[in-house]
């Protein structure tokens, strides 16, 4: 057997958020077993008025290539409601990106990596540095929780509670 690649990805959605997040979430965990989950964030929509996001990041171990992980992540989104012909600043049902794939660097089967959003987002950044604050960004070599502590943006979100089978992932901060 190959060997397990560590692979985090983005989960989003504003359209009927927790059904989708949910259906990522089972599905993710069908696929690879154990996930780490960060907590789920709330955030405005970025590039487009729309309804809030909702935001968290999965981590999971998988000897699958990029591109595979690309077309079943592509998939999944489409079962799930997505449109291919919609705007790319749009509403979605589900949205999933590949953020890292181990420490590669550039783009691999057309997936840029790491993916541009982790140092430009609070919404990739924040709950990327909450499941792996101490890995180290493959380009910068920082921590994402580093990383975090020097993110400088006018962007808001806030954790919102949210479980997922039984478990709870995150909590409002009152």
């Amino acid at each position: 057997m190959p060997d397990q690649v560590p692979v985090y990805i983005s989960i989003g959605s504003n359209i009927d958020r927790e059904r989708y997040v949910v259906a990522a979430l089972d599905a993710l965990a069908g696929w690879f077993g154990e996930l780490d989950i960060s907590p789920v964030y709330e955030s405005e929509a970025v590039g487009f008025n729309g309804s809030p996001f909702l935001n968290l990041v999965v981590g999971v171990k998988t000897s699958l290539s990029v591109g595979e992980l690309s077309q079943h992540f592509k998939l999944l989104e489409v079962e799930n409601g997505r449109r291919k012909e919609a705007p790319k600043f749009s509403a979605r049902t589900l949205d999933l990106d590949i953020l890292t794939y181990g420490e590669a660097v550039g783009r691999l089967d057309g997936v840029e990596l790491p993916r541009g959003e982790i140092l430009k987002n609070a919404f990739v950044l924040r709950p990327l540095a909450d499941v792996a604050p101490d890995v180290k960004h493959p380009v910068c070599r920082k921590t994402y929780l580093e990383l975090w502590q020097m993110y400088n943006t006018d962007q808001k979100l806030w954790p919102v509670n949210f479980s997922w089978q039984g478990r709870v992932i995150s909590e409002a901060v009152c």
